[in-house]
């Protein structure tokens, strides 16, 4: 299980702790843990040996989402998915995208879920241009948060 960092914690175990390692990283809202999610999850830490998740903070959920989301606050969706096995660490960021987090890290290899062609993911350029790679995972179909909420008001 892994832990939810700050983003100056991250980087120093990347640099002192995480030299020689595979580090993987995908991002999301990760709002309400699904199986869609952990299964993705799963699969992306089988790429590497370190795997970083980029937390959505609570105030880009709602700038993506809309005013009703998030349903769990950053902290806990952080705590949530570190909690998981296969996750090494969580990391919020405040922006709508991850780019900024991904050119800090610099991860070995770009995830994102199916739904996403390669030329989409944010950061898949930078990522590429330094030898790393980016790979879309498998999508499970009708598994969403946003399913969820819709089913939960019938």
């Amino acid at each position: 299980m892994g832990n939810s960092l700050r983003l100056e914690s991250l980087l120093s175990k990347i640099k002192n702790e995480y030299q020689g390692k595979k580090i993987v990283f995908t991002n999301g809202c990760f709002d309400l843990l699904h199986i869609g999610h952990v299964r993705y999850l799963k699969e992306a830490k089988a790429h590497g040996d370190i795997l970083v998740v980029g937390i959505n903070s609570d105030s880009s959920v709602q700038k993506i989402k809309g005013p009703t989301r998030p349903i769990q606050n950053e902290n806990d969706r952080a705590e949530i998915l570190a909690s998981l096995e296969c996750v090494d660490h969580t990391v919020i960021f405040s922006d709508e995208t991850p780019i900024n987090l991904i050119h800090k890290i610099r991860p070995n290899i770009l995830v994102k879920g199916g739904d996403w062609k390669i030329s989409e993911i944010v950061g898949s350029d930078f990522v590429l241009s330094y030898g790393g790679a980016v790979k879309s995972l498998q999508f499970i179909e009708g598994r969403s948060t946003t399913k969820i909420v819709e089913k939960s008001k019938c």
